[in-house]
């Protein structure tokens, strides 16, 4: 059962009962959480969020304006879904045809982002620290560190933990983050991983805190 003394709803919020909600969890105007969600703590709410019954929500997430997030869905630690964004459970939906036990499910793995306006179909999995760009249609499994753009969504690089993308590599394959400093290599096609940095451990406080906007590297 939910003890609201360990976390924040706001006074036009819904919070059904029963379900999980962790401490520091804060759940803005007009959103609705249905019976059977369960979420974890210090995670935001934005304005107009529905969470349904069955999903399954990590720590530090945050879910900005206006996103529904469906049964089936399974949001790990540390994603950032941005506003209006868009998720689905059902990959041929019919008004005259009841599929509420064909749900599929959709993964976002730790760290991930998924832009305003993007579109993420079911039956898929978002890598760990991945990025979905802003207005993108993500139709098909996307790796750990793949920064995907477009419609329907391609990976157009790689990118670091901390949300900028990764220069060409060098002679040894190492791509440093602009921003942090830590070293990523593609250990085998397709698979990124940081050297210096357990993708499991939480960000040193000196490492947390942003130095310069993606913009102002660009006009370096």
């Amino acid at each position: 059962m939910s003890r609201k003394k360990n976390y924040f709803v706001h006074e036009s919020a819904y919070v059904d009962e029963p379900c999980e909600i962790g401490k520091g969890t804060k759940i803005w105007h007009f959103s609705h959480i249905m019976k059977g969600a369960k979420i974890g703590e210090s995670c935001i709410f934005g304005q107009n969020v529905n969470v349904a019954g069955g999903v399954v929500i990590g720590n530090n997430v945050k879910v900005q304006n206006n996103v529904s997030i469906y049964t089936g869905t399974i949001i790990e630690d540390d994603v950032f879904l941005g506003p209006s964004c868009v998720l689905t459970n059902v990959a041929n939906p019919r008004s005259q045809i009841v599929r509420h036990n064909l749900y599929e499910k959709t993964v976002f793995r730790r760290g991930a982002t998924v832009g305003a306006n993007a579109t993420v179909v079911c039956g898929i999995e978002v890598g760990r620290y991945s990025f979905v760009a802003a207005g993108a249609v993500v139709t098909k499994d996307v790796p750990d560190y793949a920064l995907m753009t477009g419609v329907p969504a391609k990976r157009a690089g790689w990118i670091s933990r901390h949300g900028i993308p990764l220069p060409q590599a060098d002679a040894e394959g190492i791509m440093i983050c602009p921003e942090s400093g830590y070293r990523y290599k593609e250990v085998e096609p397709g698979v990124v991983r940081c050297l210096d940095l357990d993708e499991d451990a939480p960000l040193p406080p000196d490492k947390a805190v942003g130095r310069v906007s993606y913009n102002e590297l660009k006009k370096k």
